[in-house]
């Protein structure tokens, strides 16, 4: 596949919508979908490692999120596509790690504008939300940053963090730096809450 390519997971429990679905993004040149699920916990099952995923499922607000933050956690980028345009559930899909937040009502090419914009590390909210006071999305995380993100909330030293990964102390301090410019802070205090809201100091596998 060419590094402009874009691949990406659908994961959706309409059998009609997820060929719709990847039917409109492979007809773009520089996105493909690399495999499509019905469920999360099947995605989780096959072991499936690409990093963006576009999730549209019939389940609860609360089931969603805590599906998003599982996949958050596995260290994917997470598009939303839900059938509520409801403030409140797009403000619990984005606390728990959604990059984007679209409503099924959404054109194919703002659908497209979101992948490209998670896909290069930054979030999009749907024009339905437009004018909403919504948090803003945590910042994608790469397998790296999540471990030593891991060991700083667990009051690991710089010295100790190199020795448990097996890297280089300059290494650490370029991830740390890294993160800091990512969460806009250089407080040691704000990367331990940063660990906490992707839902504690689960084990994370590095890239």
């Amino acid at each position: 596949m060419s590094p402009s390519v874009t691949s990406m997971a659908v994961i959706c429990d309409w059998p009609l919508l997820r060929l719709g679905l990847v039917q409109a993004i492979d007809s773009q040149s520089d996105l493909q979908i690399t495999a499509s699920f019905s469920s999360v916990r099947e995605a989780l099952r096959e072991a499936d490692e690409t990093k963006v995923v576009l999730i549209a499922l019939q389940v609860s607000d609360q089931v969603a999120s805590d599906q998003v933050a599982q996949l958050t956690r596995q260290g994917r980028a997470v598009i939303v596509l839900s059938t509520s345009q409801a403030q409140s559930d797009a403000v619990l899909c984005i606390k728990a790690g959604a990059r984007a937040y679209l409503s099924r009502q959404t054109e194919v090419s703002e659908l497209v504008a979101a992948v490209r914009a998670v896909a290069s590390g930054r979030s999009y909210l749907g024009a339905s939300l437009a004018g909403h006071s919504l948090p803003t999305p945590p910042p994608h995380l790469t397998g790296r940053e999540r471990q030593i993100l891991q060991l700083v909330a667990n009051g690991a030293t710089d010295r100790e963090i190199a020795a448990k990964l097996n890297i280089t102390e300059n290494t650490v301090h370029t991830h740390l730096e890294r993160l800091r410019r990512k969460i806009g802070s250089r407080r040691r205090a704000d990367l331990t809450r940063l660990a906490l809201r992707y839902g504690g100091l689960g084990d994370f596998s590095a890239e």
